[in-house]
């Protein structure tokens, strides 16, 4: 075979420096994965106390110190070389890995996109200086020091501006680092972790070996208060942890924590083994808080499937379902949450009240009434327009041109609901079916956004002003857009490092607990900028407050509101569609109706 020219070949063998670049980008995304391997490898070192100093989010400094095993002079030189590693030694130790780490990429990965100090020793006294800039070994050196391992990591990506500028911003990537350091922490509860930012504690936690009290450090006492402990083995599999009651849940899966030996995992396995466990007992779209820790024979499970290693694969996927989901149940039992079938009886029943009858109105009338009593009060116009309405009433015609959904208050009569969550109304065209929760929602945003125009949005003073508590990571992302939470309606400030003073609600909250909603919208939040990467905007915070605050499906409604909402809907600019795309009416017409039984 004729040998081609070096110049004329295609495929080449890239060098070290590349192919290490090319490692980083699976494995040092942002910075919050350079404080998950830095901590990782901590604790595989069997540290019992790690400090993590951030600045500006870690795009400037992500310092991780430990007092785990340290290494010798030559372990830490050879710890920067590719696939490096003391955790494996062989492909076969794969079927077994018992690390957090094995496949020594992580730390020549993070040295190759950063300025990286890297300090060590086996005892106290003398320690080994590393310093490596772009993957570039610079000096090594020696200082004194305890045993245990320090790496400095200085300027992140400043040798890659291209991803340096797809960072998010500051706030985000902080409650990314804050999400991975609270799952490692409450993940081992017996390592006391120090958090900083600028100088200024994220969160502490004792190390005293109690999840618990792990829990309460990172997520706070209110939480762990109300938790359920679970503790059971099935088939070889050991499931222990806590859970919430049925009551207390979320809009996200933010506060729940899967660990597989340890290890912090995204199973789709015990997800649904989760979600199975609550069905019937929660609410549609709503998650329960856990934190369950699977213990299996690691040759029964491989954690080698993903580059970030947060993915694993079961052995037998039915037998770790069946553990989780069974091990659930029993901690329910136990802990008497669990509803008899009375309990569920007595929840379900209907609230007695008396209807009037159904009569026909003149949708032109108290559109008028609706569209004036929407005006600001206290002006001249708001109080001239509102009394015209009222004595007028269908003395004008809307302008069908900009409300589209008026031909549905033509002889409209509301029949009744179906579920406590759809509006039946019989109207000129045939059957209208409108869904109570998206409808109201649609007619909360247009006013949040501005659609009605610059209506103040009303407040409901509270008794006594209520603190609400909030994890760190949550509370960085609320600080940030506390301008746009008090813009739909919320009286609210900082009140210390994770707290804050609500005085005031909006209006049409109904009587719902103000502090229950903004924590909904703040989980929102943080699962928006943790789990898909975005920003929080101001139009998703419009969104979210308007679904918090909407009628949910399932709430019961007299005659009254349920008029009273479908008029205030044919007010809107898009009667068709909430903001997240649901539709919020069907209209079957006669003609369908009667095809329908064979009429036609």
């Amino acid at each position: 075979m004729e040998l081609v020219p070096d110049s004329a070949r295609r495929v080449r063998l890239l060098d070290p420096h590349t192919v290490n670049q090319i490692a980083a980008g699976e494995v040092v995304e942002r910075p919050a994965s350079v404080v998950k391997e830095l901590v990782e490898n901590a604790l595989d070192a069997g540290a019992t106390r790690i400090e993590v100093d951030l600045e500006d989010s870690g795009r400037t400094l992500i310092r991780v110190s430990d007092d785990g095993c340290g290494m010798t002079p030559e372990d830490a030189v050879a710890a920067l070389q590719r696939h490096a590693t003391s955790k494996i030694a062989s492909a076969d130790d794969l079927l077994g890995v018992s690390t957090l780490g094995f496949r020594g990429e992580a730390l020549p990965s993070i040295a190759s996109v950063s300025r990286l100090t890297l300090s060590t020793a086996t005892q106290d006294g003398a320690r080994t200086v590393l310093r490596v800039e772009g993957g570039r070994m610079l000096e090594t050196g020696a200082a004194a020091g305890p045993r245990g391992t320090e790496v400095a990591v200085r300027d992140l990506f400043f040798n890659t501006p291209a991803r340096l500028k797809f960072l998010k911003t500051d706030s985000t990537e902080l409650a990314a680092c804050l999400e991975v350091l609270s799952r490692l922490a409450i993940g081992y509860p017996s390592v006391a972790f120090a958090v900083t930012h600028r100088g200024q504690t994220a969160f502490r936690t004792t190390g005293s070996g109690d999840r618990l009290q792990a829990i309460a450090d990172v997520w706070g006492r209110e939480v762990a208060r109300a938790l359920a402990e679970v503790d059971c083995e099935v088939a070889g599999i050991r499931v222990t942890g806590f859970v919430s009651p049925p009551h207390m849940t979320r809009p996200t899966r933010a506060y729940q924590y899967l660990y597989v030996n340890g290890r912090p995992v995204k199973a789709r396995t015990l997800l649904a083994a989760l979600d199975q466990a609550f069905r019937d007992l929660t609410p549609e779209r709503r998650y329960p808080v856990a934190v369950l820790d699977v213990r299996i024979d690691p040759a029964r499970v491989d954690v080698n499937v993903s580059p970030t290693k947060s993915e694993v694969k079961f052995q037998q996927e039915g037998q770790a379902f069946d553990a989780v989901r069974y091990a659930i149940r029993a901690a329910l039992q136990e802990h008497g949450m669990m509803p008899s079938a009375a309990d569920i009886a007595v929840v379900n029943q209907a609230l007695a009240e008396i209807q009037r009858p159904a009569q026909p109105f003149s949708g032109a009338g108290l559109f008028q009434q609706a569209v004036a009593a929407q005006r600001p009060l206290g002006t001249a116009e708001g109080n001239e327009a509102l009394e015209a309405a009222l004595s007028e009433g269908a003395a004008a015609a809307p302008d069908e041109g900009r409300y589209p959904f008026l031909h549905l208050l033509d002889d409209l009569r509301v029949l009744g609901q179906i579920l406590n969550t759809f509006i039946v109304a019989d109207t000129r065209r045939g059957l209208a079916i409108i869904d109570q929760h998206v409808a109201h929602e649609r007619i909360l945003y247009e006013y949040l956004c501005g659609l009605k125009g610059p209506t103040a949005i009303e407040q409901q003073r509270l008794l006594a002003p209520e603190t609400l508590e909030l994890d760190r990571r949550s509370a960085v992302l609320l600080r940030e857009r506390l301008e746009e939470v008090v813009a739909v309606g919320f009286d609210i400030e900082p009140f210390g490092p994770d707290s804050f003073l609500v005085r005031a609600a909006p209006a049409a909250l109904r009587g719902k607990d103000p502090l229950k909603v903004l924590r909904d919208l703040v989980d929102e939040l943080v699962e928006a900028a943790v789990a898909r990467r975005l920003t929080p905007t101001r139009e998703q915070i419009w969104i979210t407050s308007a679904c918090k605050m909407a009628v949910k499906a399932g709430d019961p409604l007299s005659m009254a509101e349920m008029e009273k909402l479908i008029v205030d809907l044919a007010t809107t600019e898009n009667p068709y569609l909430c903001p997240h795309g649901r539709p919020i009416t069907i209209v079957l017409t006669r003609e369908e109706l009667l095809r329908k039984f064979k009429r036609a």
